[in-house]
């Protein structure tokens, strides 16, 4: 039993390490824009962008609904990883990055009223995203190759 609950918590504690990031990150961006933006890296460079939709812009003004939305699937996700017990490690992994990102962007949209994007990459033409979203594509992966894995 003790061992669930130490599983259960460490996979909380990996979304409160994402979440920390995170905002770590879009701290370092909001109060040192002029010394990080443009800079530009092998693969990406560093923007500064308020987005006030959801991914692609999508819902974009649309604060108290997307907000909603965040605490929503915050809330399920954490009743999936501390309730359901046949729960696989690919699973764990996955709701606990997809949680750690949408409590992330959750946060800036609460307190913000946007989502702060700063990675913005050189080698295609993608809408500029940060640390959040990146998790919870992971997060999604994980769920994606788990699906096709138990559908052998």
């Amino acid at each position: 039993m003790i061992n669930k609950i130490q599983t259960k918590i460490y996979f909380l504690s990996l979304s409160i390490f994402i979440v920390l990031i995170d905002q770590f990150t879009k701290y370092l961006m909001i109060y040192n824009k002029k010394l990080f933006i443009n800079k530009d890296f092998l693969l990406f460079k560093l923007d500064f962008v308020e987005n006030y939709g959801a991914a692609f812009n999508i819902f974009s003004g649309s604060r108290i609904f997307l907000s909603f939305i965040s605490i929503l699937f915050s809330i399920i996700l954490i009743y999936l990883i501390f309730r359901k017990n046949t729960l696989n490690l690919f699973d764990l992994y996955s709701y606990s990055f997809i949680l750690g990102g949408t409590i992330g962007n959750g946060i800036d949209r609460i307190y913000k009223g946007f989502v702060v994007d700063f990675i913005n990459l050189n080698i295609v033409n993608f809408p500029v995203f940060n640390i959040a979203d990146i998790s919870i594509n992971i997060g999604f992966i994980f769920l994606i190759y788990n699906i096709f894995k138990n559908n052998r």
